[in-house]
């Protein structure tokens, strides 16, 4: 099987209220108790926001870091969960799921293994 990367993307600013993000959490609750029983869930995990990341940039010989995201933009990455899936199309099922639990945008991408030494 293979192991797919949903990153959910997010919208920049404040979080939503308690109100708002209630019925979605428990959506995506249910997803994630979903993808266990099906088997295919590994692990995920939320983010801090983007103001919280140090970029780690190589530069000649020297080593710069960057506090804040590494690119502007209008949304990041707030989650992620990794899932195992017997093909793309399976994958893509479960990113649709979780499209639906959080209403936000997931891209689905799988994992590769051995190519960075």
């Amino acid at each position: 099987m293979t192991q797919y990367l949903l990153s959910i993307y997010q919208p920049d600013g404040p979080p939503p209220s308690p109100e708002f993000l209630e019925p979605i959490m428990r959506d995506v609750a249910a997803v994630n108790d979903e993808l266990r029983a099906a088997g295919a869930w590994v692990f995920a995990g939320g983010l801090h926001p983007p103001s919280t990341a140090t970029v780690v940039r190589q530069k000649d010989e020297e080593v710069l870091m960057t506090d804040g995201p590494f690119v502007e933009g209008k949304e990041h990455i707030g989650g992620f969960t990794v899932i195992e899936a017997p093909d793309l199309d399976a994958a893509l099922e479960w990113g649709r799921k979780l499209a639906r639990a959080t209403t936000l945008p997931i891209e689905v991408r799988p994992l590769q293994y051995g190519s960075c030494g």
